[in-house]
């Protein structure tokens, strides 16, 4: 992966991407990525979308990037997730992450088929943006593991719902948890699954 597709945007850039819409526990994660012209070869040559990764490398990429990189983080918890919807607390953990990092983006580059609401830096979403582009691709790595530490974090205290493995997805062995353990603060509310048990 290469930055070139970068270079025709106002600098710098800022690559976003979140992690963690779809589960059912914990916050959703925004990383906002901006790397410089003389960001090493051989870590860009390794980056693509974080799913498509080992954990394992995400965990060697992820400090290596966050050192040669500008990056920030923005988090939304899970009663911003159920008081504004999913949606809209992405946009929040991106707009946290953008406002944190130490230099101003003169563009945005959004992973997915939205771009950030309420934030008047210019912007455009790509679809696929993690596999397209080199921020973007940094900022999903970095969310990533990020986010999974806060899972594993959670799961040492509230144990049982498998969440250091299933980082909060609503997998088997978490659904077994919820059936054994019920809802805890850590799920989201607002979500079918859990408004479901909740009203059992």
């Amino acid at each position: 992966m290469d930055i070139q597709k970068e270079s025709q945007y106002p600098t710098p850039v800022a690559g976003v991407d979140e992690v963690g819409r779809g589960p059912w526990a914990g916050p959703v994660i925004a990383c906002a990525c901006i790397l410089p012209s003389d960001f090493p070869t051989e870590i860009l040559e390794q980056l693509q979308d974080s799913k498509k990764i080992t954990a394992k490398k995400r965990e060697i990429l992820a400090p290596l990037i966050c050192q040669y990189s500008d990056y920030a983080l923005g988090e939304a918890s899970v009663k911003e997730i159920d008081t504004l919807n999913i949606l809209q607390a992405t946009f929040l953990a991106m707009r946290r992450a953008i406002q944190n990092l130490s230099e101003k983006p003169g563009f945005i580059l959004v992973d997915g088929s939205h771009c950030i609401q309420d934030i008047s830096i210019p912007q455009e979403s790509l679809v696929k943006g993690d596999s397209l582009c080199a921020s973007i691709a940094a900022a999903s790595i970095v969310a990533k593991v990020h986010r999974d530490k806060i899972m594993v974090d959670l799961a040492k205290e509230f144990s049982g719902y498998g969440w250091e493995s299933n980082a909060g997805y609503g997998t088997k062995s978490h659904q077994e948890g919820l059936a054994k353990l019920g809802v805890s603060q850590h799920h989201r509310k607002s979500f079918k699954p859990i408004q479901q048990l909740l009203k059992q």
